[in-house]
């Protein structure tokens, strides 16, 4: 069988990935039905909505760090696999919050074995400055993917039922699954020495002041995304009854597959500008940015349903305007033999935020009492105090440019 060309093979990874991703965002989507449905407090539909993150976060450092070990595409096929599964046992099976709360953590497991692996699988096919790039289109066709899973879900769930609007997800991951296995290329994992290392050790890593910077910036951003992804449609829900006119046309599921758009979009010029300006330098101005923003979002619910989603909107802007510029230089700054190793605990960092984020906003909800735009309000806040923090860490460790970065080549 000839070799695929590069570019090719990229972009089979990209759709791939599009299609794994299409259910990825159905349950935050239909969450005002769950809750409803399973008499859910606020707090449990943060458990619900998380625990996909948490799932994902225990098991990435063992899934993640063997692609250094063994070809790619077989953890690949595994979380694909496990993602068709959850999916479809989540649509069909689960019918309280317990049940709901186990396929979600299989379903973020699955998810472990996609999202990095597929990276890792691409980092391997693109080597040098253009890999940056790369990362960058990867970013970009989950991020599409994800956007889109909102409206897929609210239009198939409206019509059929939350249970077609989530399981239709199955589908599609079952597609990338066929796709992964024909097309993706083996891989012969890199020769790591006399001395590989243990397979949990990741001293080495941790030793990577730069990669760690970045992967603490991953923490915050991704705290920040699974917060506001988790709850927009929630949010937004509440706003058009509280302004009294309602979401007219334009739904919330429709402003939520917007906020995926507005960010793949920003991700990807993100990533141009991290290489013209200085990646640090650039990660800190959108940090800043992005503790004012946070602070205003949920107290926006007080006016109507248009500034609430306006707010939405930009805050989205301003959290993934540094999604693939932290990623990629996390890629950038590893050891090329412990690669695999270095996305594991950039994954585990980062999905742990995206436990706690959800969650977290879901218990200062339930601590106020009640849903309010003061209650929201406070519970978007708290975002602007973890930025704060994880600013002020990324600038002690001093992260440093990747090949290709214009400050970096001054």
């Amino acid at each position: 069988m000839a070799r695929m060309p590069v570019g090719l093979l990229v972009s089979a990874v990209c759709v791939s990935q599009i299609l794994a991703q299409i259910g990825a965002f159905s349950v935050p989507a239909l969450l005002p039905a769950l809750m409803a449905d399973w008499s859910l407090s606020n707090t449990d539909a943060g458990w619900v909505t998380g625990i996909f993150y948490a799932g994902y976060a225990v098991s990435v450092p063992v899934l993640v760090s063997l692609t250094d070990r063994v070809d790619p595409k077989r953890i690949y096929l595994l979380g694909v696999g496990l993602i068709t599964l959850s999916t479809a046992g989540f649509a069909w099976f689960a019918d309280d919050f317990y049940t709901a709360c186990v396929f979600r953590a299989l379903w973020g497991i699955g998810w472990a074995g996609t999202y990095m692996p597929g990276l890792k699988a691409l980092s391997d096919i693109v080597e040098g400055p253009q890999q940056s790039r790369a990362v960058s289109a990867h970013a970009a066709s989950v991020g599409v993917s994800g956007a889109l899973s909102f409206l897929i879900a609210e239009t198939i769930g409206s019509a059929y039922g939350w249970q077609w609007g989530i399981g239709a997800g199955a589908v599609g991951s079952g597609l990338a699954f066929l796709i992964a296995l024909f097309v993706l290329p083996r891989r012969k994992p890199r020769d790591r020495g006399d001395n590989p290392g243990r397979l949990l050790d990741f001293r080495p890593v941790l030793r990577n002041t730069s990669a760690l910077a970045y992967s603490i910036g991953y923490l915050v951003h991704t705290w920040e995304m699974s917060a506001l992804r988790s709850w927009v449609v929630t949010f937004l829900t509440f706003a058009a009854l509280h302004g009294g006119s309602g979401a007219g046309p334009i739904t919330p599921a429709m402003i939520a597959m917007c906020l995926g758009l507005v960010g793949t979009a920003t991700s990807v010029m993100g990533n141009e500008a991290a290489r013209r300006f200085g990646r640090a330098r650039y990660i800190t101005f959108i940090m800043l940015l992005s503790i004012l923003a946070a602070g205003g979002v949920g107290f926006s619910s007080g006016g109507s349903y248009g500034l609430a989603a306006a707010a939405c909107l930009i805050y989205a802007g301003l959290i993934w305007a540094d999604s693939s510029s932290l990623t990629a230089g996390t890629v950038g700054s590893a050891d090329p033999a412990r690669r695999g190793a270095t996305m594991a605990v950039h994954s585990t960092l980062g999905y742990f935020g995206g436990f706690l984020g959800p969650l977290v906003l879901g218990l200062v909800l339930d601590l106020y009492g009640e849903q309010s735009p003061q209650a929201w309000g406070i519970a978007f806040m708290h975002l602007s105090v973890v930025v704060l923090v994880g600013l002020i860490i990324l600038r002690v460790l001093k992260p440093t440019d990747l090949a290709g970065d214009r400050a970096r080549a001054r």
